[in-house]
Parts: C-alpha cells; structure tokens; sequence
C-alpha cells in the first residue's frame, strides 16, 4: 500500500531473505492460524521448520547455532510473524538467546544456543508477577545459595510461551537487600522438580499463543544455571536488552497496520452499500486517506529505529518513543479499519477483528506506554 517507497535499510540480500520469510509465514503460519488459535499454541513442527530454515536466531553467528546473519535480517522475521497472526513466539526464544550472548559464560552459550535456534528448545521469560509488572526491582521470587545449588521459590504470571517452553528464563532476587543489584537471572528447565505451570490463562487477545502462570516451589538448579558467574547482574543484562525488545514491538506494530490497510482497502472495494462500493463513500475515503497516512509516517518512523538498530546506535530514548508512539497508532488504525467492515469487523471469521483484539496488548507488554513516556520524559 506504500507505493514507490523502499526502506532504506532494505538490502538485495536482505529482499531475498524477506521473501523466504514471508513464504514461511504463507505455508506454515497463516493456514494454521485459526488451529493454534483454539488450541492457543503453535505447533512444535512450526518451530522446528523455523529452526531449520534459522528463522530463529537469523542474527547469531554460526558457531552458536545461528544463521550468521544481521539484525536487519531479524527484523525481517519480526515483520512476518506480526503480519500473519502472532502465533508463533520465536521473539522470546530470540530475546532469551541475546541475554546469553550478552551476559553468559561460553559454556552456557554452547550448551542452550544451538538448540534454542534450532527450535528444540522453546523459552520463556518469567519476569511478572502477581504484584510486580513494569517495576523489576519489586519482584519476590528469591533464588537463594545452598552449596552447588540455587533454591528457587515464587510465582510468575502472564509468562508467554509458558505452557509449551522447554526453559524459562527466570528473574529472581538473590539478595533482597540490594534492591536492582539483587536482581539474577536464571536458566530453568522446565522438568526440573518443584516446577509447575500454571492454568492457561484466558486472554481478550493474542489466542493463538499460550500465557500462563507458573510456580517454583524448592526448585533447585545447578550453580551454572545462574546466567554468567556473578549474582546481581540481572537487571543491567534486562535493561541493556530492553531498547532492542521496544524495537521490536514497533516493527511488529507497523507490519500489523500495513496489513490491516490492505485488507481494508480490499474490503471497501468490494464490499457494497445503496448500491455502491463502500469505497466510493467520501467518509470511507477519508478514513482510508488518514490510515495511509499514518501507515507512512510510521513506517518511515520505525525505518528509523530500525536503521539505528543496524548501526548499533539504538538508545533507550528513541526505542522508547517509537514502542509507546508506534502501538498507539496501530490501536488508533486498526480500530478505524474494523469500523468500515461493519458487523463483520466484528466477528473473529474475519483477520480484521482477530487483529485488533491482539493489538490491543502492545501497549502494554514491553514495559507499558506510560512507563515509556517516563522514560523519554527523563531524556528531557
């Protein structure tokens, strides 16, 4: 719909990727997206094809089981799983496997990356609780000392990909004095005794992908579960992490309007009203006129942020702005585009109304809109 505009990160190599990508998505995502939908998870084959094809970890050398290539190739996958449902949560095993890169030994890396791009092993990211959302340094899980061994008891809830991950990246506090210097991560696998998943939880959206709540009653893992070799680093790894998370967001964000346009478009030129497309309507035109509108500067926003990301010159303020300023315009579109569906907007027979239900979460995990405006207010 953004005709003759091309992203100016958006190399030969890079189309020919995102081709490949978005046939991935064709074939394996978009026919089993009412499926995983009513059963509210992806199926393990999907990630294994992903795996195989290094949709997974397309950023991450070689020698750690990546694909070798960039973050503009990743971001070619981040636009391709938002466009076509949602269901499949590769960007928590992504996210789980750039905090190990960050901060883990070589041994860690060598012992979860492989697998992890490969989609044997599925992540998740236990960071909320019932009490602590956005704020890391009010969390109560403890992970506590005990010889060789970490003891690790809590509750964690909406955790994402928690009834189907393999390991769970755990944030727990080690020392409860320290406040974000007491903060660790640990790497969990989920058939450890004493790990329990919780009831999946029922959503307004987002069907197609499982969120749960899970529990550690005396769960004891290894000392080298611990991610890196000192305690206390958990919440710098996080925060060094997070403006990466945020960009990702927007770049899903964008690829769900630029979808929702196109279907609209298609919709009002072929759906009729007193006996004319509604298309023709001036009030639909005007609509239309305004989401394209929206969808551009968007576009050209998150090209930014994205371009940035590239160089390795993404900061906090500006992943920031684009997370809370990208999500609000997609609420703003999609919700705009279903109106000129009528009736059948509302129904979940049509992608329109399954989309604006799963949009209506991004503003809000990531870290939510009005801690992000806090955020950029501080850059002031």
């Amino acid at each position: 719909m953004l005709e003759n505009y091309r992203s100016p990160w958006m190399t030969e190599d890079l189309e020919s990727f995102n081709d490949m990508v978005m046939r991935f998505g064709k074939e394996y995502m978009e026919p089993n997206e009412l499926k995983w939908r009513e059963q509210h998870f992806a199926d393990r084959s999907a990630w294994l094809k992903a795996g195989e094809l290094g949709l997974i970890l397309p950023d991450v050398s070689q020698e750690y089981g990546g694909a070798g290539g960039d973050i503009g190739h990743y971001v070619c996958v981040c636009n391709a799983m938002s466009t076509f449902g949602g269901g499949l949560g590769l960007g928590l095993s992504h996210i789980v496997a750039h905090y190990i890169l960050e901060s883990g030994t070589e041994a860690q890396k060598k012992h979860w990356l492989p697998k992890i791009g490969s989609g044997e092993i599925i992540c998740a990211i236990a960071m909320t609780e019932p009490g602590a959302g956005s704020d890391l340094q009010s969390v109560r899980t403890r992970a506590v000392k005990r010889g060789d061994k970490y003891v690790i008891n809590g509750a964690k809830t909406f955790i994402s990909n928690g009834q189907t991950c393999d390991m769970v990246l755990v944030i727990a506090k080690t020392d409860i004095t320290q406040g974000a210097k007491g903060v660790s991560l640990f790497m969990v696998d989920t058939n450890t005794p004493g790990f329990r998943r919780g009831k999946l939880l029922s959503k307004v959206g987002m069907h197609a992908q499982d969120t749960s709540e899970m529990f550690f009653d005396d769960v004891e893992v290894p000392a080298d579960c611990l991610l890196g070799e000192v305690e206390g680093q958990g919440f710098y790894t996080l925060m060094s992490q997070l403006p990466y998370e945020r960009a990702q967001i927007g770049v899903g964000a964008v690829a769900v309007m630029e979808r929702a346009l196109r279907l609209t478009v298609e919709y009002t030129k072929d759906r009729k009203a007193f006996g004319k497309p509604v298309i023709d309507f001036q009030n639909s035109r005007f609509v239309l006129a305004d989401a394209k509108a929206t969808v551009m500067a968007a576009r050209t926003f998150v090209d930014l942020i994205i371009q940035r990301w590239i160089d390795g010159t993404l900061d906090t303020t500006l992943a920031s702005m684009g997370k809370f300023w990208l999500t609000e315009r997609q609420g703003e579109v999609l919700d705009r585009c279903l109106q000129l569906f009528g009736g059948y907007g509302y129904m979940n027979e049509y992608p329109i109304g399954r989309m604006w239900a799963d949009a209506r979460v991004a503003r809000i995990y990531g870290g939510s809109n009005e801690i992000q405006r806090e955020v950029v207010a501080r850059s002031l």
